[in-house]
């Protein structure tokens, strides 16, 4: 056993680089972990005999007693069957031996569904595909020799290589007879339709098809590894995946393959724990016993966790890394945690180890490390992580970081807010912004400032909260009296449609307004004059002091209009530079060519929309169009 403590530990930040940035920060590729899946959540084939329902008695496991908790059941003594009277059954936390039954014949239904829709469309009759299985049974079985378990088993999960010999034989009447006569001049290739069988696509088993080979009997010393498997308890469907993994251990000489079986359940570990195992990382059975593997189990053990805890948590759809675990076993005691924290943290969430074997958890490491968190900040984080799994928990804090972006946050406050906060963001899936704004009834600053001055609001934005309006800001008040009081020191009338109408398009505070309006007198306009461009148009103040600087310098000195132009069009201020030189290239290129008028009023260039323009202008010229286009190219490359 490996005494705690005494390895050597480097620095702390160095658990995380071994790993490699560009690894952690890659998504993983390997589902989401969700714990106990595997058994918790069978299916019960179930036989409809009468009123009620006759379910299979499954094999419980002492601690299990079968239970529902929308329907009445009994035992059935007589005949041995759970009874369900009111079909709502819901028995949950079955024996890993009976989920095993039900996915094959779940598999079962798919691979006769699979049979029933060929690839040219027309659906095959039952009968069809049932003669077709009992004629490949009968030649594998009865002509070829093969183990009757074995041949009935590659009859019945190969749906895509019999929708192949289906199709040779599509025209016969008689579909037995029909492929009988094909298997005594055609001899088949027996390991297709096996490596089909346990579990192999045939993009995936065809570059492992043996260049020799046709037939299994041929190869005993593959056969005989296969049904060490088998004996010892390993689904015929999840083979696949440890020949595709690990080949070589179907090399093993008699006996090697069934000592190292042995050996695994030598460390403490139950026939079950070591099938889940196995069949999760097959890579485990090549060479000798996994030092990763059993380094893990030590840790574990002295963190006070049974050995066969891990086969409890492990899905064996997925792929494990014992040696990244290790690290991540490492990493956790270099931060700080004590041997009872450490399994209390572990039993609580095994996905922190399991989640792409610790680097999920990582991802969330070297994210927080970036944005400037600590030693301190990390153990506080895992010392009371929250209740979700640690993908959801990076999903959240990605999503999290864009929300923050978007409404307008500074990056020192999003630093800080993840630093502080991390369990809050992780834990929350926020909505949209612009869907918390409507809601709401705020702005990106005012929305930011509540998050800033608490954080736990965030926890009200979730999805699947309800979200009500707030109410209006003592600074909303204040800003809507200063406009008021701005507008009527420059002559508007309090109450006035022309007031109200200039407040509900207003873009600022009133000192912003005070500030745009005493620019333009300096610019040279008459006090009565802004008022009156005020009037006709209120969003000439929504732009910035720089902004309407740059449009007056273009006016004046570009185009050679006079500033009081600006009196009677003060429209001008709201199209944007680009449309105002676009339209004056052409009009001014026109004027060269006598083709329009000279001194035409602004509004007349710039208030008609893009068709009339055309119109009433471009098509004035045979060249007009090309031009026209040459000039919008020209902007654009600027």
């Amino acid at each position: 056993m490996i005494p705690w403590r005494k390895l050597a530990r480097p620095s702390f930040f160095r658990w995380v680089s071994r790993l490699g940035a560009e690894e952690l920060w890659r998504s993983s590729k390997i589902p989401t972990f969700r714990t106990g899946v595997s058994f918790c959540r069978p299916k019960i084939l179930s036989f409809h005999l009468g009123r009620g329902r006759y379910i299979k008695e499954p094999s419980f496991p002492n601690w299990v007693s079968p239970f529902s908790s929308r329907g009445s059941i009994f035992a059935h003594k007589s005949t041995g069957y759970w009874v369900e009277m009111s079909g709502l059954f819901n028995a949950r936390c079955f024996c890993a031996e009976t989920n095993s039954v039900v996915s094959q014949a779940t598999a079962r239904i798919h691979d006769q569904e699979a049979l029933m829709e060929p690839s040219n469309g027309v659906r095959r009759s039952t009968r069809a595909v049932v003669e077709a299985q009992n004629a490949l049974m009968d030649y594998l079985h009865g002509t070829r020799n093969l183990n009757f378990t074995d041949a009935e088993h590659m009859c019945k999960h190969s749906p895509i290589f019999l929708g192949k010999l289906l199709n040779k034989v599509e025209k016969e009447e008689d579909i037995g007879k029909g492929l009988t006569r094909f298997f005594r001049y055609h001899p088949i290739n027996e390991f297709e339709p096996f490596f089909e069988s346990i579990g192999l696509k045939p993009s995936e088993f065809n570059p492992l098809l043996p260049r020799n080979l046709m037939f299994l009997s041929d190869d005993e010393e593959f056969l005989e590894n296969f049904h060490v498997l088998c004996n010892y308890g390993i689904a015929r469907s999840k083979i696949g995946k440890i020949y595709r993994e690990a080949t070589g251990i179907f090399r093993y000489k008699l006996g090697i393959l069934d000592m190292k079986l042995q050996a695994y359940e030598g460390l403490g570990l139950s026939k079950s724990t070591v099938i889940k195992i196995v069949a999760s990382s097959p890579i485990l059975l090549v060479g000798d016993i996994n030092r990763e593997f059993v380094k893990v189990i030590e840790w574990l053990d002295g963190l006070g966790i049974k050995r066969d805890w891990i086969g409890s948590v492990l899905s064996e759809k997925n792929f494990y890394n014992w040696s990244r675990m290790l690290v991540l076993l490492e990493f956790f005691t270099e931060l700080g945690f004590s041997k009872e924290s450490l399994g209390d943290l572990i039993r609580w969430h095994p996905d922190l180890m399991l989640d792409g074997s610790g680097k999920m958890l990582f991802s969330v490491v070297v994210l927080l490390m970036k944005l400037g968190g600590r030693r301190k900040e990390l153990f506080d984080l895992f010392s009371h992580f929250p209740n979700i799994q640690i993908g959801n928990f990076m999903r959240n804090m990605r999503k999290g970081m864009l929300f923050l972006i978007d409404i307008g946050m500074s990056p020192e406050d999003v630093e800080k807010l993840f630093i502080t906060h991390p369990e809050i963001i992780g834990s929350c899936s926020l909505k949209k912004p612009n869907s918390i704004q409507t809601y709401l009834n705020v702005g990106k600053k005012r929305l930011c400032r509540i998050i800033k001055e608490d954080p736990h609001q965030l926890e009200r934005y979730t999805f699947g909260t309800k979200l009500s309006r707030l109410p209006n800001s003592g600074e909303d008040e204040r800003s809507l009296r200063a406009k008021t009081k701005f507008l009527s020191r420059i002559g508007f009338i309090e109450d006035s449609e022309d007031m109200k109408k200039a407040l509900k398009l207003f873009r600022g505070k009133g000192d912003e307004l005070q500030d745009r309006y005493g620019f333009l007198v300096k610019t040279g306009f008459e006090p009565d004059d802004v008022a009156r461009m005020i009037k006709r148009a209120p969003q000439v103040l929504n732009q910035k002091i720089d902004v309407l600087e740059s449009k007056i310098s273009f006016l004046v000195n570009n185009i050679g209009y006079p500033l009081n132009s600006l009196v009677n069009f003060p429209g001008y201020m709201a199209y944007t530079l680009r449309r105002v030189k676009l339209r004056f290239l052409m009009y001014n290129w026109l004027k060269e060519r006598g083709k329009a008028k000279p001194s035409l009023a602004l509004s007349s260039v710039l208030a008609c929309s893009d068709k009339a323009f055309t119109k009433k202008f471009v098509n004035q010229d045979p060249d007009g169009p090309e031009v026209w286009e040459n000039f919008k190219k020209e902007l654009h490359s600027n």
